[in-house]
């Protein structure tokens, strides 16, 4: 049953996605290195903005396999859960993630958002980066005029994200989330008290290095950091509208 769940929500991925290639295909992305054929050049160096910033411009998408977005344990990593946590997890795996609030037209959230094989567009300026994803038409906003992370009192689903250059490096973090999301689909749990604290960098044109550390003292028994599979450049292409509507999906979920 669970590999048939697995199977399904691959399908959903896939399908989300194929349309993807019809869309301005004899319109090619202005700005991009190209090989002498024409093809990208996705190993050419990382563009720049004007004040000398690595440029993150662009749609990307996670260029591996799901196994992050399904677990983010998969590479190995022992995530130190306080007992509450471990059994809710459990209960959830036993459950084959039945309540994950895409069920529900929800969406996903920082992390899982970060493992998932959709695309996602990256607008950046100086004072705050936006991230557009093609899945349940949401969106992140980045702040980056150097205010604190704020006091919260409504928290959200992707709470409230601040960032800063180290370096090459964008240094994201992110607080204010609610506890409804969840961590990936298995269901590693996050609370009101998670601070999420992204790290991404792109070495060359066509890859993002993506570096997630969870630091939640009411789940977890220490911060933890997983260093995720990382984004590719998708050229010649544009989002798709994929709106979350007519859910049907739920009164034939499996799982107590």
């Amino acid at each position: 049953m669970a590999i048939t769940r697995l199977i399904l929500a691959l399908i959903v991925l896939v399908s989300t996605s194929i349309p993807l290639s019809a869309q301005w295909l004899n319109y090619p992305t202005p700005g991009i290195p190209r090989t002498p054929d024409g093809k990208p050049n996705l190993s050419a160096p990382a563009p720049r903005t004007p004040d000398g910033k690595p440029d993150f411009s662009g749609i990307w998408a996670t260029r591996s396999n799901a196994r992050f977005f399904q677990d983010l344990s998969a590479g190995g990593l022992d995530i130190p859960m306080l007992p509450w946590a471990k059994q809710l997890y459990e209960e959830r795996k036993v459950n084959l993630q039945k309540g994950h609030p895409s069920e529900r037209c929800l969406g996903h959230g920082v992390a899982d958002f970060d493992t998932h094989q959709t695309p996602r567009r990256i607008i950046q300026s100086p004072g705050v980066i936006g991230i557009l994803f093609e899945s349940y038409h949401q969106y992140r906003q980045i702040l980056m005029d150097g205010r604190p992370l704020p006091e919260v009192g409504q928290p959200a689903f992707f709470g409230y994200s601040v960032g800063r250059w180290e370096g090459d490096t964008l240094v994201v973090e992110t607080t204010g989330v609610n506890d409804k999301g969840w961590l990936d689909m298995n269901g590693h749990p996050q609370t009101e008290k998670t601070h999420f604290i992204e790290r991404l960098r792109r070495p060359n044109f066509g890859h993002m290095d993506v570096e997630l550390t969870i630091d939640d003292p009411s789940a977890y028994s220490r911060p933890w950091t997983v260093k995720l599979a990382g984004w590719q450049f998708l050229p010649d292409t544009d989002l798709i509208e994929a709106i979350c509507e007519n859910e049907r999906d739920f009164s034939h979920m499996i799982g107590k």
